[in-house]
């Protein structure tokens, strides 16, 4: 049956069995390549856009401001048989079935818009974190179903649970595309992921049971109810209803401390992530193993404090808002917890916003033209007056209020960003800059890179597909480059063995890259080791399938045919880069200059390229995701220093400063030579 028999939990068919090796070709310049075609080259069985396998143009399954999940219930007749008044009858009945089935739904897992009305400070913040963002990611949507495409669904919601735990609690789809999943699902790791939950279920990778419930019902937090009980009695001052059966604001019942919240086991629950003896992500045992939790240091401590990424301790505010009375001030746990995501979707759907989806559907918004400024006076004073608008956009007093609402999305957006570098920059530091050699016969030098945090390794989580790297260029007294290494191909890619242009021996690897971005090595069903973009195995099966260990991987700690090699750098630790420039490439023309960029992006775009057979959700086609993808790349550290005679050691870390220099394609000539 061959090697794929199965020793690791993701089989995939033999269509897939080489992503490296079948890349597509990246166009040349002799390819003619259709206006905006994407940077990733033609491929047939990509959808032009249009949601994951379902048909292009996210045909209205459910349409409405409520984005229900799932189609309307079946019709018994055609509608082509019908007559207008039977049609319109008909529709009537799926808006009401709808609106009963959301009635249902919202009873059990209620929306983090509910909580809006009491907590608007924490919504803010979680609107436009990556919580928030979980479900909404194109790339990670469309990542899942190819996986789950790739073993015929067997992995079940291995991965997506973590990401819409109302959505898998509700037993929607894996495939479901997000124009079609419940609101709540939407939300991701909305509020009442955290806050119903009762129990301790431990590193379980996100297999969690949420306390279902209608808005009345109990929550849990860490702190004591005695607020709570005193705002609960003031029946004069606050009018509160805590059961349907009353009148007043609605509120939940009860708060319950629940001991787990304030624990750093409560984000082992999702961070830690593990199956069938391999370690796809380990946050939180890099946790456990760490400086931080010797000295008592929580996740919360540093990622929902003032200053991202350390220890600064709490703001003070009120932990609700009943009305227009604050209760009593406390301390207050930030929301917002940046990380190396942000939203490359339409500003319309992201970060999340109750006003949003009460003025138009996902497939509506993304039929706004953002980037042609409707709604705007520069654009709404010249348009013609034949310009065909959609349906929903026809009016201009819509798009003027669609343009308010997208102003303050990318208002968030944008200081969300800036907590962003501050997170990365408080992780990811230089050292210093060591000279080794600096004559006639050549330069040698070397970089140090530190983890500055004590938390935990950096990158972590996902780190496989974390991209942070250094981009170093040498240049003489004229400017002209001498040696690069780090540099991006032209899909935004460094030149490692996953880049398509390297692959198809376009561009040369780059032997001096230092990447920390960690790889799966997979075995190969020839016996050999390659690495792998995705965490995939082969298979020879005609139904590949996800299939149990057949011997232990408790000694490895991982299935025997497949491991990830970890790149990225322990607490508090470092490590150093080393570059060479040959003599034959110096132009005698010195001192030369050596500029050194350390760059940290959300993902890879050769992870795009690999999953782009599923198609994207929101109408996006490849090259709109792989464009979104180049610009999460995060110039954080820019320092450049004059290798004069002499120079022995630069401090680069006191004298680091950021930079908003724009990522390159590479430069012919520049590169440098392989290792001896």
């Amino acid at each position: 049956m061959g090697i794929g028999l199965g020793l690791f939990f993701l089989a995939v068919g033999a269509e897939a069995a080489d992503t490296n090796q079948t890349s597509l070709l990246p166009p040349s310049a002799s390819t003619n390549a259709a206006p905006g075609a994407s940077l990733l080259g033609p491929d047939p069985s990509a959808s032009s856009g249009g949601s994951l396998l379902a048909p292009a143009g996210g045909a209205g399954l459910l349409a409405g401001p409520d984005l229900l999940s799932g189609p309307p219930p079946p019709l018994s007749r055609s509608l082509h048989s019908v007559t207008p008044q039977h049609q319109a009858t008909m529709a009537e009945e799926a808006q009401a079935n709808a609106a009963h089935a959301k009635l249902f739904q919202e009873t059990r897992y209620p929306s983090a818009a509910l909580c809006k009305d009491c907590h608007p400070l924490q919504y803010r913040e979680w609107s436009v974190s990556p919580h928030a963002y979980a479900q909404m990611s194109p790339a990670f949507n469309s990542m899942q179903a190819k996986i789950n495409k790739g073993n015929s669904g067997s992995q079940g919601d291995f991965c997506i649970r973590c990401h819409t735990g109302v959505g898998m609690n509700l037993e929607e789809s894996t495939f479901t595309p997000n124009m079609n999943r419940h609101a709540t699902s939407l939300e991701g790791v909305t509020c009442i992921v955290c806050h119903r939950v009762n129990r301790n279920f431990g590193r379980a990778s996100g297999r969690m049971g949420i306390v279902e419930g209608d808005l009345y019902q109990p929550i849990y937090g860490p702190h004591d109810a005695a607020e709570f009980k005193r705002v609960l009695s003031d029946s004069e001052t606050y009018h509160l209803a805590t059961s349907s059966n009353q009148f007043g604001r609605a509120v939940h019942g009860e708060v319950v401390q629940f001991f787990e919240m304030a624990e750093p086991r409560l984000c082992g629950m999702c961070h830690d992530v593990n199956l069938t003896n391999f370690r796809l992500e380990a946050a939180y045992s890099e946790y456990k193993n760490s400086p931080a939790q010797k000295r008592g240091a929580t996740c919360q401590d540093c990622h929902m404090g003032t200053v991202q990424g350390v220890v600064s301790g709490f703001a003070q505010a009120p932990s609700a808002l009943l009305g227009t009375i604050p209760t009593k001030v406390r301390k207050h746990v930030n929301h917002m917890m940046p990380g190396p995501d942000h939203s490359i979707i339409h500003p319309g759907l992201y970060p999340q916003n109750p006003d949003a989806r009460k003025m138009a559907t996902i497939d509506q918004w993304v039929a706004f033209d953002d980037k042609s400024g409707w709604g705007t006076d520069a654009f709404e004073n010249k348009v013609s007056a034949d310009f065909k608008f959609p349906a929903r956009w026809s009016f201009p007093e819509d798009r003027y209020s669609a343009r308010a609402i997208i102003d303050q999305n990318k208002a968030l957006m944008k200081e969300y960003l800036e907590k962003r570098v501050e997170v990365l920059k408080n992780g990811y530091q230089l050292g210093d800059l060591v000279v080794e050699r600096n004559d006639g016969e050549g330069i040698e030098f070397s970089v140090e890179v530190r983890n500055a945090t004590d938390g935990h390794n950096t990158p972590t989580g996902f780190d496989a597909e974390r991209l942070t790297f250094l981009q170093v260029t040498v240049t003489d007294r004229d400017g002209k480059v001498v040696f690069k290494s780090g540099d991006t191909d032209p899909n935004g890619d460094v030149r490692d063995l996953h880049s398509v242009y390297v692959n198809k021996g376009r561009l040369p690897l780059d032997a001096f890259l230092f990447s920390l971005q960690s790889k799966f090595i997979d075995l190969t069903a020839k016996g050999g080791e390659q690495e792998q973009i995705l965490p995939t195995n082969f298979s020879q099966d005609p139904l590949p399938f996800v299939r149990p260990l057949t011997q232990s991987g408790l000694i490895i700690g991982h299935p025997s045919i497949v491991r990830k090699q970890k790149k990225g750098i322990e607490p508090l630790g470092n490590r150093r880069a080393d570059y060479e420039v040959d003599a034959d490439a110096l132009t005698g023309k010195g001192p030369y200059q050596v500029n050194i960029k350390l760059i940290a992006g959300a993902l890879p775009v050769n992870l795009i390229h690999t999953i782009q057979g599923v198609g994207f959700d929101y109408n996006m086609s490849p090259l709109d995701v792989a464009r979104g993808i180049q610009g999460t790349q995060t110039v954080l550290w820019d320092r450049s220093v004059v290798l004069k005679p002499g120079t022995k050691r630069v401090d680069l870390k006191a004298r680091t400063e950021i930079s908003k220099t724009s990522l390159t394609a590479p430069t012919s000539g520049a590169y440098e030579k392989p290792r001896k």
